[in-house]
């Protein structure tokens, strides 16, 4: 299983992943099932995965073959799943390491390991494909994300980056340019004992001078381990902003936000209708307040969903409000508004969804309007608001 390099076809996207033997538990084969079942037909045809077998104990690894042949045998035919394992003699010395942080010797010598698995993983996915994204080897996709990671990249054409992350954990569902895979390989191989892979990550990120996380909501990537690949620890991280079912993204078409209240430091308007991991935060607002996005031209609307609180606010939902969408642009000293609004609803437990807003809704919609019913002593964090058309937004 010496890795060598194959011919590959252009695919649109690399997964690559690195596997390891587990004193307990091993989620290789859900993982690898799970990228296959949650990806279309016409999606597998523009994916290859990358499963690095980086366990010294080659009896072990050719066990995992076996099953993996077995399990995925028309995947393999098909040239959309390779594996492969890099020798132990390929790696450097991992005796007398750093102990920067003064972990256990052998806690570093897990890690630095894992980095030079990585590098050689990297190194070998450079050529296959437009992009690549890392995952780890106990993941959970939700469906169609592919296409979900096609529409970010082409939102994002004409603006520099380096790293997209579709997921808030580790070094789970962290997208790249392919052609930045060996200068990130070279960097994990010359750092290798320094620090922890995901650690080594954010300083790479910045060395290629993107100062700023880029991360998308909803993630795309569910850590489902329950066991640490090292020693086999408990490891129960989850996601909280990962959903099944996140194919849909949402359109969010070009408008300009506007809100009464008072807005805490910089957690403006905009980050609440931002596809990036971000939030509006407001100080206690008084019935009568509102948060309002007015559109850049009339639409159609088909679906609407709107998330307040964060995991570790969770108090600083919208308690009292409701959704109302206007129509009839004027505009005045407070800035543009709409003469008109019918009521959609009222949030529940600090959310608001509907669908089928073009079946309830006769007029194009020119004004989308949180208002609040009742004033509340706890601060406001509007997390996402998310809003579909039934045509693509600017056409």
């Amino acid at each position: 299983m010496k890795p060598t390099r194959v011919s590959s076809p252009s695919e649109y996207l690399t997964i690559g992943l690195s596997s390891v033997k587990r004193k307990k538990g091993n989620y290789l084969l859900e993982t690898i099932k799970s990228i296959f079942e949650q990806s279309s037909y016409d999606e597998l045809k523009e994916i290859v995965v990358v499963v690095h077998l980086a366990d010294y104990d080659f009896s072990w690894c050719e066990s995992i073959v076996q099953d993996i042949s077995r399990k995925f045998s028309h995947h393999i035919i098909a040239g959309r799943l390779l594996v492969i394992h890099a020798p132990e003699e390929f790696y450097p010395v991992l005796k007398g390491l750093k102990r920067n942080y003064n972990d256990p010797e052998d806690r570093v010598k897990f890690r630095s390991k894992q980095n030079v698995d990585y590098a050689f993983l990297l190194n070998f996915c450079a050529n296959l494909s437009d992009y690549y994204v890392m995952l780890e080897d106990d993941v959970r996709c939700s469906r169609n994300f592919l296409t979900a990671i096609k529409k970010v990249i082409t939102s994002r054409e004409g603006s520099n980056w380096v790293t997209l992350e579709f997921s808030k954990l580790g070094y789970i569902g962290k997208l790249y340019h392919s052609r930045d895979l060996p200068r990130l390989a070279h960097f994990l191989l010359m750092f290798y004992q320094e620090m922890p892979c995901d650690w080594l990550l954010i300083h790479f990120r910045g060395l290629l001078a993107q100062k700023d996380v880029i991360r998308f909501k909803p993630s795309l990537f569910q850590h489902m381990g329950y066991y640490s690949s090292y020693k086999g620890a408990e490891n129960k991280l989850k996601d909280d902003d990962f959903e099944e079912d996140s194919f849909d993204i949402p359109d969010n078409p070009s408008a300009t936000l506007n809100t009464n209240m008072n807005v805490f430091e910089n957690y403006e308007a905009s980050r609440a209708y931002s596809s990036i991991d971000e939030y509006f935060w407001g100080k206690s607002p008084s019935s009568g307040d509102f948060y309002q996005i007015v559109f850049e031209k009339p639409i159609k609307i088909s679906k609407i969903k709107v998330i307040t609180g964060t995991e570790d606010r969770q108090n600083d939902i919208l308690h009292h409000g409701t959704l109302e969408v206007g129509e009839r642009v004027v505009g005045n000293k407070k800035g543009k508004q709409c003469t008109t609004y019918l009521r959609l609803g009222d949030f529940k437990n600090g959310n608001f969804e509907i669908s089928d807003v073009d079946r309830k809704v006769l007029f194009d919609i020119d004004c989308m309007r949180i208002l609040v019913t009742k004033s509340q002593k706890e601060w406001l964090i509007i997390r996402s608001i998310s809003i579909w058309t039934t045509q693509a937004p600017n056409q």
